[in-house]
């Protein structure tokens, strides 16, 4: 079976959770980069945080975004391969911080064509 690409959002509402020392910083570092190292074959593309600002398109105009009463934000993304679903689900669960309160990933395969 061939690998297939699997689209994860991070979704976080704002103002969640306080902000980590700098020790507990370094240690989250330490596991990200050991979790990095370990689905190395998986990631095909890190993605990243996304700024808080942003624009909007619509059929009336463009218009600032994303909108401040919005109770979820997208915060980050990343493209991830694997031969399922539950093989794409092991490798965004695993992933250090991003499973903390207020926040959730969304997993949907991409279509090829």
């Amino acid at each position: 079976m061939s690998q297939r690409k699997y689209l994860v959002v991070l979704r976080s509402q704002p103002g969640q959770g306080q902000a980590p020392s700098p020790e507990q910083m370094q240690k989250m570092y330490t596991a990200f980069n050991e979790w990095k190292e370990k689905y190395k074959n998986e990631i095909l593309d890190m993605g990243g945080k996304l700024k808080p600002d942003g624009k909007v398109v619509r059929t009336s105009g463009v218009v600032d975004g994303p909108f401040a009463e919005a109770k979820e934000i997208i915060a980050g993304f990343m493209i991830v391969g694997a031969n399922d679903y539950d093989g794409a689900m092991r490798v965004a669960a695993e992933c250090p911080g991003v499973i903390s309160p207020g926040t959730s990933l969304e997993i949907r395969e991409i279509a090829t064509f």
